[in-house]
């Protein structure tokens, strides 16, 4: 026979999940059902002075990484490049998305650290993450 219990789960200082004691047994070790619910009425806000929305790069900047992966990659003109394009799906292996990363560095005077660049797999991640690198570094 298995049993669960709980009291509370803290999600941050103003957000608590209660469960409120629930203790819940089953035959088999199958949890079947769980009883949630909110300490405060409705669902807490998300205001905070670190809460920051972040809106897609701007659409001259992904032109500028559609040109700088078309050219690194050697793509015919009729090749359709599109914010959603996967540097995998046109070809690029490992090397050559690292060239379209330095590339990019020289393009718009920013540093790429490693972590970043081997998160980038389109052209929208990449323009995203040269928009926020430039911000950073007007700042």
């Amino acid at each position: 026979m298995a049993a669960f219990s709980a009291t509370s789960v803290t999600f941050a200082s103003s957000l608590k999940l209660s469960l409120r004691n629930n203790v819940i047994t089953e035959r088999t070790s199958n949890l079947k059902m769980v009883t949630v619910g909110w300490r405060k009425n409705s669902f807490p806000s998300l205001k905070t002075n670190r809460f920051r929305v972040s809106c897609a790069a701007k659409p001259e900047t992904v032109q500028k990484v559609c040109d700088i992966v078309r050219k690194q990659l050697s793509l015919p003109a009729e090749t359709q490049l599109t914010s959603e394009s996967k540097f995998v799906d046109l070809g690029a292996d490992s090397l050559d998305t690292v060239e379209i990363v330095m590339t990019l560095e020289e393009e718009f005077e920013i540093t790429v650290e490693e972590d970043s660049s081997q998160n980038i797999t389109t052209v929208q991640e990449a323009a995203d993450l040269i928009e926020k690198l430039v911000e950073k570094k007007a700042a």
